[in-house]
């Protein structure tokens, strides 16, 4: 009998980090902590955050606390009762954008389903503190299905961000096992209305492979984030953070992730950004250029 430790997959060579901790790293990691601010890159594991904190100055902002209401099966961020709003953390955000430089920021939040507008007043306000005090930094944001209640995303998209990037995740046979309180439906019911609202922001959306799904159902979920004309796609291979979350069934090959890409580009998608270790917030600033070029 194979031990458990047999059963699950060799990581291969190309999913190797460096890791780099310079001052910039530190720096930044210092900050976030002096301005009680968490990052996604942080709280979820990203395995980018060497090269987005230390060679690209770059981070993904998680307002609205550091505990989710969710516990979907592939994710690291600690789920539980949240704590009460901290109605000053989007000046907290807008500051340390600031003292950054960042010509982008992407601003993302745990999902609130304890709370009736599922966050969306803050999230809001968080855009516009940073384009208060950031005027020329192009700001997307990565919020929750908000439950399914289109005025909270109205609120949200009213206040302008710049790319408005809600992840679908997986494909449709195994978002059950995979999300937790979400459905493959209401997300791109979701992007749908987003881009209904607010024509010309452009809409984003991202795919986790290597959880069993199959290149037909990888293809179908392209079709279906294009049908709601959703403009930029990521797809990044999962991960598996701890042993409690779900196991990787399959290491794509770079080749593949470059395969996935041209299909997608074919398919009309403005931008793509397809690899082993590319996230949702991965070079978001050269995904906006270059979507808005191809547009």
């Amino acid at each position: 009998m194979m031990s458990t430790k047999e059963q699950h997959l060799r990581k291969p060579e190309w999913l190797k980090i460096k890791l780099n901790t310079n001052e910039h790293y530190t720096g930044l990691k210092k900050m976030m902590r002096e301005n009680q601010l968490h990052t996604v890159c942080e709280e979820a594991r990203c395995p980018n955050i060497h090269e987005c904190w230390a060679v690209r100055r770059t981070a993904t902002f998680m307002i609205l606390g550091d505990v989710c209401t969710r516990a979907c099966r592939f994710c690291a961020v600690k789920t539980g009762l949240p704590t009460e709003l901290d109605w000053q953390e989007p000046k907290r955000v807008a500051e340390s954008v600031r003292l950054m430089n960042l010509k982008h920021v992407v601003v993302t939040a745990v999902a609130r389903d304890d709370l009736k507008d599922g966050g969306a007043a803050v999230f809001a306000e968080t855009v516009r503190a940073i384009r208060r005090k950031n005027p020329l930094t192009t700001i997307e944001v990565l919020p929750s299905d908000m439950g399914g209640v289109y005025e909270n995303l109205k609120t949200l998209m009213d206040a302008r961000p710049d790319i408005l990037n809600h992840n679908i995740e997986t494909v449709r046979r195994l978002t059950p096992r995979v999300r937790a309180r979400a459905t493959y439906e209401r997300s791109l019911e979701f992007l749908r209305r987003a881009k209904e609202m607010q024509p010309d922001i452009p809409t984003k959306s991202s795919l986790m492979v290597g959880l069993g799904e199959t290149k037909e159902e990888i293809l179908e979920a392209m079709d279906d984030l294009r049908a709601v004309g959703v403009n930029i796609l990521t797809i990044g291979q999962y991960l598996q953070p701890t042993k409690k979350h779900l196991k990787v069934e399959k290491y794509y090959h770079p080749h593949e992730f470059m395969e996935l890409k041209e299909i997608a580009l074919a398919k009309g998608f403005s931008h793509c950004e397809s690899g082993p270790l590319v996230r949702s917030s991965y070079h978001a600033d050269e995904q906006v250029q270059s979507a808005k070029a191809n547009e």
